[in-house]
């Protein structure tokens, strides 16, 4: 775990390298907050990355969106995942689905991807196996402003949780 006393004494290149995965193969959102340093607290270091995404082009929020991996999906069969992702989602069990949850996060997968045009994402933390897949199969339902907003607020949850682990406050 790095301390926030030596978060702050890095410079831009180092803070970039060392928070650059918090948000999904998308370290410009650290880049963005650098120049806010001294972080007085996490809370203030998460709020800081989640401002710099939220006022984001359009573009750049659709990116980091499609920058994250289908749950169980080919990235993950790949073995393509990142560190984060693969201790997330192996945590959820997702790693260990039955014939049956595989099959559904699958199909899941590809009705929500047809339909809006990016992966489902959800913060698995604390998540069970059934959990994700019913919350896959609801938000299905949903328009593609909703999911667009919700992927977004999961996205910043998955950010903290990544946050909480690497930096001590």
């Amino acid at each position: 775990m790095f301390s926030l006393h030596s978060l702050n004494a890095l410079d831009q290149a180092a803070f970039t390298e060392l928070l650059g995965g918090i948000y999904e193969h998308s370290p410009w959102v650290a880049r963005r907050c650098w120049s806010q340093r001294p972080f007085a607290s996490l809370a203030l270091l998460q709020a800081a990355m989640a401002q710099a995404l939220d006022t984001a082009s359009a573009d750049e929020q659709l990116a980091v969106i499609r920058a994250h991996p289908e749950l169980s999906g080919k990235a993950a069969l790949r073995r393509d995942l990142t560190a984060d992702s693969r201790q997330e989602q192996a945590g959820a069990g997702l790693d260990q689905c039955s014939p049956e949850e595989f099959a559904q996060l699958l199909e899941g997968n590809r009705r929500y991807g047809a339909t809006f045009g990016f992966p489902f994402i959800i913060a698995v933390k604390g998540l069970g196996r059934q959990e994700i897949i019913a919350a896959l199969q609801q938000r299905c339902g949903r328009s593609r402003d909703q999911e667009l907003a919700e992927a977004l607020r999961q996205i910043h949850r998955i950010a903290a949780f990544r946050l909480r682990e690497k930096i001590g406050d």
